[in-house]
């Protein structure tokens, strides 16, 4: 079955980094486009940043462009979200996502809380 586990958030102060880690199993990797989102308390699911099944193209939310850089590992069945310059607004739960057989599917997700 197929399985998402988030890792790598955790309390940052403002201007801070952290790099989330999103390891899969149970469908074939490098052939999927991944994506990141978040929801912070009181607001929808939003999404964060893709990223296509070779790595070779990206996309970004324009909140989040030129501070956060979305990676994979086809090896190693993992995705990587490297959050740089954070900022309190983005506190929210991250999720990695993707869509298997017409089914959308989500890791249990890691919180990121940007607080001084």
């Amino acid at each position: 079955q197929v399985q998402l586990v988030e890792s790598g958030g955790g309390l940052v102060q403002p201007g801070g980094s952290l790099r989330l880690s999103c390891a899969a199993s149970g469908f074939t990797f490098r052939l999927y486009f991944m994506s990141w989102l978040r929801q912070a308390p009181g607001k929808e699911r939003e999404l964060v940043a893709g990223i296509t099944n070779a790595g070779k193209r990206t996309t970004y939310a324009d909140s989040v462009k030129g501070r956060f850089t979305v990676s994979r590992d086809n090896d190693k069945s993992t995705v990587y979200l490297q959050m740089d310059s954070l900022k309190p607004e983005d506190t929210a739960v991250y999720y990695c996502n993707v869509k298997w057989n017409g089914n959308n599917y989500w890791g249990q997700g890691t919180q990121v809380t940007v607080s001084s």
